[in-house]
């Protein structure tokens, strides 16, 4: 008999290391972002926007997205798109 495995076990050691390297890359950037010499609004834009990708990479490696059908991908990104509807929602009556 033959041994055949359909599903062998891949290591993902390397690209796990480089995911680590990359989220500390950005978490270094969001401690150094409040010490930058500009405005208040941009500060926070940049730390959200680093928030929000370093979630990304998260699921995406970490959770395993990568590997999902892409509906599922939709399913996961209806909260990121329900906030930026609800943020536009709010600057809309914001600056009215």
């Amino acid at each position: 008999m033959s041994e055949h495995h359909p599903h062998e076990h891949k290591s993902h050691t390397t690209e796990y290391m480089i995911v680590f390297v990359a989220l500390a890359l950005l978490t270094a950037l969001e401690l150094a972002i409040p010490n930058l010499k500009v405005a208040y609004h941009l500060k926070a834009i940049g730390l959200v926007g680093l928030a929000l990708g370093k979630a990304f990479i998260v699921a995406y490696f970490y959770m395993h997205l990568k590997e999902e059908k892409s509906w599922l991908k939709f399913i996961a990104a209806l909260p990121i798109m329900a906030g930026l509807f609800a943020i536009t929602l709010i600057l809309e009556s914001a600056f009215r």
